[in-house]
């Protein structure tokens, strides 16, 4: 079949440049396009192909290829979705059945104009695009997510270890008001120790006095004498 490319750009949005594929239609190319299923007995537009031409799963997975290639959507990496545009809810319909002939799932949308057959998530994309042969954009996809997985999982343990300074800092202030405001001779023998220490290192951690006491003292006994102290600035 005698063909060629032809280029052009958008002249709205986003200017892309679209392709399209010219068939010079003989009387073979008549007979190609008919046995492919593209076109029917009398020459008009097939929405849907013969199930023969997606029998096989190389031809479900070629046949979804087409499909992407020629009137899909590919959006993200963050809330990724993926779609492809139909003239008519029945090609839509086939499209989720050749998925699912593929071992994937998509799901089918009525729009003003057109419907779709779409997929949504990382998992359910990567499916389509995996029966569709195209491993690199799986890959770059997955990539993505792991990224942003790592990302927010650093923005979350950076946030959290934040706000335990932050508290942190608010406790050691309230201990050292209160030591200042009793006095050191006011306090019981037992707590005369770690107050000393708090005034000596009044950004030292528990773990941190709890080394520095003789005998050296678990976090937890710090964190008690030194609420113990407070208690003495509330009363």
């Amino acid at each position: 079949m005698r063909s060629e490319i032809r280029t052009y750009r958008r002249s709205s949005f986003d200017r892309a440049t679209r392709f399209e594929l010219h068939v010079d239609v003989d009387e073979a190319a008549l007979a190609v396009l008919r046995e492919s299923g593209v076109l029917s007995a009398t020459g008009a537009p097939l929405e849907t192909p013969p199930k023969r031409v997606v029998g096989r799963s190389c031809c479900r997975g070629a046949y979804l290829r087409g499909a992407l290639l020629g009137a899909g959507s590919l959006s993200g990496p963050r809330d990724p979705h993926l779609e492809i545009r139909t003239a008519a809810a029945a090609g839509a319909s086939f499209l989720r059945d050749v998925a699912a002939g593929a071992g994937v799932t998509v799901a089918v949308a009525a729009r003003r104009g057109h419907s779709l057959a779409y997929a949504k998530g990382h998992e359910a994309i990567a499916g389509v695009l995996a029966a569709a042969g195209a491993g690199d954009t799986v890959l770059a996809l997955e990539e993505h997510a792991i990224l942003a997985s790592l990302r927010a999982d650093a923005n979350r343990l950076a946030n959290a270890d934040e706000a335990n300074l932050e508290r942190a800092a608010r406790a050691a202030h309230r201990q050292l008001e209160a030591i200042r405001s009793v006095g050191l001779d006011s306090l019981p023998a037992e707590l005369v120790e770690i107050a000393e220490l708090r005034l000596r290192h009044p950004s030292a951690s528990l773990g941190e006095l709890a080394a520095k006491a003789r005998p050296p003292l678990s976090k937890s006994a710090v964190h008690r004498r030194l609420q113990a102290v407070t208690r003495l600035l509330e009363n």
